[in-house]
């Protein structure tokens, strides 16, 4: 039988960081690029047929869920990834959500999504709890590892149903299992260091970091190690394809 293909979910309205963003998660889940469908959720709606693939995986946006002047196209996609949330929580599918996905689940679960939670663009110290170390995905990680992060808003406390997983002192929430079959970072575990800073000149002036201080942070991204996320999207697709 032939494997079911992976689904990446785009979040992002910049076609160019939308396409390097599906080129990350492809070489991060170990996958070929035709096991990855591309489906772009800002443009169209969420595919009704899940079954199709195996597990799906949602890549970040600059949207912010605390936003009070969102556009219609915005609000529709909230809404999608709302349906694509509970299907991963009553166990319909095996779905990933990354970033701003993190803050759409948590709303839908009934916890707050807050501004007083960001975090700088970078490689961030990420730390596991004790469910984390008990986790099927989580739990091949180190205790503490590193991560790289770019966000304006962040969960305030673990949501209703959920299961917090990682954390760190900048933003409490950094990982949360909710339901049998939905995991939900803050972080973004998919980009090499390279395809960060890619990704920074795409938001250099999106009020993420200083857009003077590009070189600085570049510097910062380049130097890091950052190698545990790829592993965890490697035991995610590992535990799709062996569902």
């Amino acid at each position: 039988m032939t494997p079911l293909p992976l689904l990446y979910v785009c979040a992002r309205p910049q076609r160019d960081a939308a396409v390097a963003e599906w080129a990350s998660f492809r070489d991060g889940l170990g996958v070929r690029g035709d096991d990855l469908v591309h489906h772009d959720l800002v443009r169209q709606p969420l595919p009704a047929d899940l079954e199709r693939y195996a597990a799906v995986v949602v890549g970040g946006s600059p949207f912010n869920v605390t936003a009070t002047d969102k556009t219609d196209e915005q609000l529709r996609l909230e809404r999608d990834l709302e349906r694509l949330a509970a299907a991963g929580i009553e166990g319909r599918t095996n779905v990933m959500f990354t970033c701003f996905g993190i803050g759409v689940v948590t709303r839908l679960l009934g916890g707050v999504v807050t501004l007083e939670h960001p975090e700088d663009t970078g490689p961030a110290e990420i730390a596991l709890t004790e469910a984390g170390r008990d986790d099927e995905l989580f739990g091949i990680l180190d205790p503490r590892f590193q991560a790289y992060t770019a966000h304006k808003e962040g969960t305030a406390a673990v949501p209703p149903g959920a299961t917090l997983l990682a954390w760190n002192d900048a933003c409490p929430v950094q990982a949360y299992r909710a339901g049998t079959a939905l995991w939900a970072t803050q972080f973004h575990p998919e980009p090499t260091a390279d395809a960060f800073v890619a990704r920074m000149r795409v938001y250099r002036e999106a009020g993420y970091f200083d857009a003077d201080a590009f070189d600085e942070v570049s510097a910062q991204v380049r130097t890091a190690t950052v190698e545990q996320p790829t592993l965890l999207l490697r035991s995610f697709a590992a535990r799709a394809v062996a569902a």
